[in-house]
């Protein structure tokens, strides 16, 4: 993607001049965002959809003063109709299900992958929405058919409402309103307070039109959870490191605590200075090392999601003569000076094969002509990331 070239999905301007104006500082309404946009599922695929086990989907429902939530998978015939007001469904992750939906993702990646989370569609009834909250994380909000009014603010009165399924902000107060129509789109920072209301629309043929909503939203770690998971990575390596070196010939135990000067204590529930210092040791030697940091992070981005899965190759690897490959929709691949990443799994990354796996990670496809310049090793390695579903030949994506 060219950074530098200006787009009507982001009213003009370059991805470099948005990042630098707006993103994490200030809203953007753009009007007419993608020209004549229509749905790329139609309320009947959506639905199906919400149907899958492997799908996350919630519907939500407001009665009066109340709120309701339930998690799919839903039967079709279980989702209230669309005459009746007051309810969402909500359908999370459809880029890794649809391939119109997964392309529509691409537009957005001039931020890193790394960031960039999935698209979730909302399907609302007239009047319906999820009530006024806040996220904690990016989010390009895209009208793909109907009208959405759209209330915001900058909140400072975060509390929420309690005995509530959602997060719902207790005293909500809106300094700007926008309605939005198919093509539109709201760009929202962070912690940008914001209340979405489906509105009835009829077609030209006096039909009643969907209020379907596109989110795209991006990843943002916490510190403190992001810390939690790079120990349990570190901790992982540790293990696999003390596996191998106990496996070859130059055996050598894995260190342990050991206290040959301890004496005699009159007070055994008092915890040893000496064994809090050992532990403070083990954790700053494993955070010592720049590359096991390095491909802790990596993993863990490119992780999939606990309820997402890959179907196994339909055809053996000997048939891609002549042919490219493609990131299937659900890989996440990324890479760093040392390593490439692939679905939690990460590889040192060296010789020739270095452009190659990068341009595979940045544009998700290679095509036959630089497959052919792949080193044996990494024909292995492609070959197994097919088998496992993670890579298709070009023609099947």
């Amino acid at each position: 993607m060219d950074i530098h070239h200006a787009l009507p999905l982001l009213a003009g301007m370059t991805p470099a001049q948005f990042m630098r104006r707006h993103w994490q500082k200030k809203p953007l309404l753009v009007r007419g965002a993608i020209a004549g946009f229509k749905p790329l599922l139609s309320r009947a695929e959506l639905v199906t959809l919400a149907g899958l086990e492997e799908v996350d989907s919630r519907l939500i429902k407001k009665n009066k003063d109340s709120w309701r939530m339930k998690n799919g998978p839903f039967v079709p015939r279980s989702l209230p109709p669309m005459s009746k007001p007051g309810w969402t469904l909500l359908v999370q992750g459809v880029d890794g299900h649809d391939p119109q939906v997964h392309q529509l993702l691409q537009q957005f990646r001039f931020v890193p992958d790394a960031r960039l989370d999935d698209l979730m569609i909302s399907l609302a009834s007239p009047g319906s929405g999820v009530g006024p909250h806040f996220d904690s994380y990016d989010v390009f909000l895209l009208q793909a058919s109907g009208r959405r009014q759209w209330r915001i603010g900058r909140q400072k009165d975060l509390t929420l409402q309690t005995n509530v399924p959602l997060k719902i902000l207790e005293n909500f107060e809106p300094e700007e309103e926008f309605v939005l129509e198919a093509g539109d789109m709201l760009y929202l920072p962070p912690r940008y307070a914001h209340d979405g209301i489906a509105q009835a629309m009829t077609g030209p043929a006096g039909q009643a039109v969907d209020c379907m909503t596109y989110s795209i939203g991006f990843k943002a770690p916490a510190q403190s959870g992001l810390a939690a998971e790079m120990l349990h990575k570190l901790a992982e390596f540790s293990e696999d490191i003390e596996e191998s070196k106990e496996g070859s010939d130059n055996k050598r135990v894995a260190a342990m605590y050991r206290d040959p000067l301890q004496a005699a204590t009159p007070t055994p529930a008092e915890l040893p200075e000496s064994l809090v210092q050992f532990a403070g040791a083990a954790v700053a030697r494993a955070l010592a090392d720049p590359l096991a940091l390095a491909c802790a992070v990596g993993e863990i981005m490119t992780a999939p999601k606990a309820n997402m899965w890959f179907d196994d190759a339909r055809e053996p690897w000997e048939q891609s003569a002549g042919l490219g490959i493609c990131l299937d929709a659900k890989s996440r691949m990324m890479y760093d000076a040392d390593h490439v990443f692939i679905n939690g799994e990460s590889y040192l990354a060296k010789g020739a094969d270095v452009d190659l796996m990068r341009h595979l990670a940045n544009e998700r496809n290679l095509q036959a002509p630089f497959l052919a310049r792949a080193s044996k090793s990494a024909v292995a390695l492609l070959s197994d990331w097919h088998a496992a579903g993670w890579i298709h030949f070009s023609r099947d994506c």
